[in-house]
């Protein structure tokens, strides 16, 4: 069985020793500012000090601290390297070494699931799970119709585990600010709390995939299994083969990269405009290229796996995002400035000078800017540079906007991908897929003339 549930007490209490950690290491902040250290060296050091000892509980914890450490994985580029690095590589360690439920453990669970009869369900079931991560593990099986099927398997009592550390984290928050700046992180764990709700939910996670799956079916590019069964902590859904995207991130093709890349950013945008729901976990894992996409056997197409974060968005992604894109774009710096102080990006007791808001905002969006963009890790590390260097301006000015709670999800996934895409060294037409799919990005008069000459085509 899962450890999870067992160590309660443990977890509760390593989490609730991290406050007095972070105490000690401010007064000891304090002592060397009076014995005449700069400022700015302090501050660094007790940031490193912080640091180290978060992501080192993290890193040993799973369930809600683990949630809480990917959350955080995203601003890791504000922290040093020697921090960030080995944060990176436990985060990854952690990912890929959740134990499994022993085998007696998981059909005691799928017999009370589905019934003590379960068993006749499948054709064929393997009981060495094909993945395992944070609280269930995945089983793949042949369902009695003769599909190959999917059965993700969720730990008994992780949702408690899950909730306890969130609800411990929130209590020692605001000693969490200095490491991510401009960032209030009390928001950001209820948006936690919010979302593993939902991730426990095998019902909620059942609805937004076979949503996806409708939408998406005979897509020339993206694939989302369909869902099979669920009752539950048990979810049966169509099994996919293909290439996984952490193999395209290490050993791809430049075709393979830059079509991943390209198909990445579709979905990133169309699937909002199409589902009304935003995929919300884009990491390497739930993402496989799969033969046979619109060019024939040599071209590829998306697979998506992994519905159980997802924001919910009726609309599409909110109009304010293309507006503010396509404004920055067109060095519109007022109207630019107003629209972030309207929704919350920068709070009312602070004023800001617009010019130096759209010389923040310029760099960050340079892949719009073109027909289309090479995403590197160079680059990546060149804006974490510019945001993070204290002495900078743009470090300066990030510190005082803000991130308002409905826009939190939508850009840590945003960030996320983006991460993803300078992983894979992708060359990218962006903003091709903004014109299509990104609410506002275009203008009105813009977007009648395309939408006319569509209707023109058709005709």
């Amino acid at each position: 069985m899962s450890d999870l549930p067992r160590k309660a007490v443990t977890r509760t209490a390593r989490l609730a020793a991290l406050p007095l950690g972070f105490a000690g290491r401010a007064t000891w902040g304090l002592g060397k500012r009076i014995v005449g250290e700069s400022a700015e060296i302090v501050g660094r050091e007790l940031q490193q000090r912080t640091a180290e000892q978060l992501f080192k509980v993290l890193g040993e914890l799973k369930g809600g601290a683990m949630k809480f450490g990917q959350a955080m994985s995203v601003f890791e580029s504000a922290l040093p390297e020697e921090v960030a690095g080995p944060y990176r590589a436990a985060l990854t360690k952690l990912q890929d070494a959740a134990p499994p439920m022993p085998t007696r453990t998981m059909h005691s669970v799928l017999a009370e699931r589905l019934g003590e009869d379960w068993s006749e369900l499948f054709l064929e079931f393997d009981d060495k799970p094909a993945a395992a991560a944070s609280i269930g593990q995945v089983h793949r099986a042949v369902w009695h119709d003769g599909r190959e099927v999917a059965v993700k398997v969720q730990y008994p009592g992780a949702g408690e585990a899950l909730l306890s550390d969130l609800n411990q984290l929130s209590r020692f928050a605001r000693l969490l600010g200095p490491l991510i700046p401009g960032m209030d992180v009390k928001p950001l764990i209820s948006e936690l709390k919010d979302r593993v709700s939902e991730e426990l939910d095998y019902g909620l996670e059942a609805q937004a995939q076979q949503a996806h799956a409708d939408e998406f079916a005979g897509d020339p590019d993206v694939v989302v299994p369909a869902v099979v069964h669920q009752c539950d902590q048990v979810l049966v859904t169509e099994w996919i083969d293909g290439v996984p995207l952490s193999e395209v991130i290490t050993d791809g093709t430049p075709e393979q990269r830059d079509r991943a890349g390209q198909l990445l950013s579709r979905f990133l945008f169309s699937g909002p405009a199409r589902t009304g729901l935003l995929h919300a976990d884009p990491h390497p894992g739930n993402f496989r290229l799969l033969p046979g996409g619109p060019d024939g056997a040599d071209d590829w197409r998306l697979g998506v796996l992994d519905f159980g974060t997802v924001d919910r968005l009726p609309g599409g992604l909110p109009d304010p995002i293309g507006d503010s894109l396509r404004m920055t774009l067109d060095g519109e710096a007022e109207a630019v400035y107003e629209l972030l102080r309207t929704e919350g990006f920068v709070k009312d007791s602070i004023e800001l000078d617009p010019d130096a808001v759209l010389d923040y905002l310029l760099p960050i969006i340079e892949p719009a800017q073109v027909e289309e963009f090479t995403f590197t890790r160079g680059w990546m590390r060149s804006q974490a540079a510019r945001v993070a260097d204290p002495r900078s301006p743009a470090h300066q000015l990030g510190k005082q906007l803000n991130l308002p709670p409905a826009y939190l999800l939508i850009h840590r996934v945003t960030l996320s991908t983006i991460g993803v895409l300078c992983q894979l060294g992708a060359t990218v037409r962006l903003r091709e897929e903004l014109e299509e799919w990104l609410p506002g990005f275009l203008a009105a008069d813009v977007l009648e003339a395309f939408e006319a000459e569509g209707s023109a085509a058709e005709a």
